[in-house]
């Protein structure tokens, strides 16, 4: 079978994965049997090849690689079969698939070893975003009460700065006498969100925290 030109797949978390596919030579079977870890995996030389700097794709290439075959001339490759699942598809559709169960940690290992430099970009991303999911504490909020003449309630609510907003305004009547006035007398209840971060509580969110805001992801 000969393909021409380019494939495109799109890949996981917004990656597009594009591939060079060579063609093979034309005394090269189209099929391709890989014996990972005692279990037997059917694809084609085509799938494999899709990632052409990858292991897969040097060794049924023949390129430089020597590898054992077991009596049904599988290639033997002494890696967890576990993990082979998604990486197989991921060469085949482009995408990271993963059950429920299986841990991203294991897939990225095999990658790696496998040198497949698409799928391992997209597991990192996909851990760092996790880690930060699972870590991620909800900002602290801290309340102040001030108590406040009439007459000072304007300026001080307009010249609130830092990140502090008015909450609530609640009038105690008039406590005071000043000359010939009653000055009512406010308490105002203002507000700040306090963000964790490495230094202790900031009043700003993390670089991180803005980053994935801005991508969709709640907090």
């Amino acid at each position: 079978m000969r393909m021409e030109g380019r494939e495109e797949m799109q890949g996981a978390v917004g990656l597009r994965c594009t591939w060079d596919i060579p063609s093979p030579a034309g005394t090269q079977a189209k099929w391709v049997k890989l014996n990972v870890g005692g279990t037997v995996f059917l694809t084609t030389r085509q799938t494999l090849c899709r990632e052409q700097k990858s292991f897969l794709c040097r060794l049924c290439q023949g390129e430089e690689l020597q590898s054992d075959r077991d009596e049904t001339g599988a290639y033997l490759i002494d890696r967890d079969p576990t993990y082979f699942g998604p990486i197989l598809n991921f060469l085949r559709h482009g995408k990271l698939v993963l059950d429920k169960d299986m841990a991203a940690e294991g897939v990225l290992e095999e990658a790696e070893f496998y040198n497949i430099g698409p799928l391992i970009r997209i597991i990192k991303d996909r851990l760092e975003e996790k880690d930060y999911t699972v870590t991620q504490v909800p900002p602290k909020h801290v309340y102040r009460v001030l108590q406040c003449q009439e007459e000072e309630l304007t300026q001080m609510v307009s010249t609130m700065s830092d990140g502090w907003r008015f909450e609530q305004l609640v009038n105690i009547g008039s406590s005071y006498n000043y000359g010939n006035e009653d000055q009512t007398e406010f308490l105002c209840v203002v507000s700040k969100e306090l963000y964790n971060s490495p230094n202790g509580l900031s009043s700003e969110p993390s670089h991180k925290a803005k980053l994935l805001q801005a991508r969709g992801l709640r907090m």
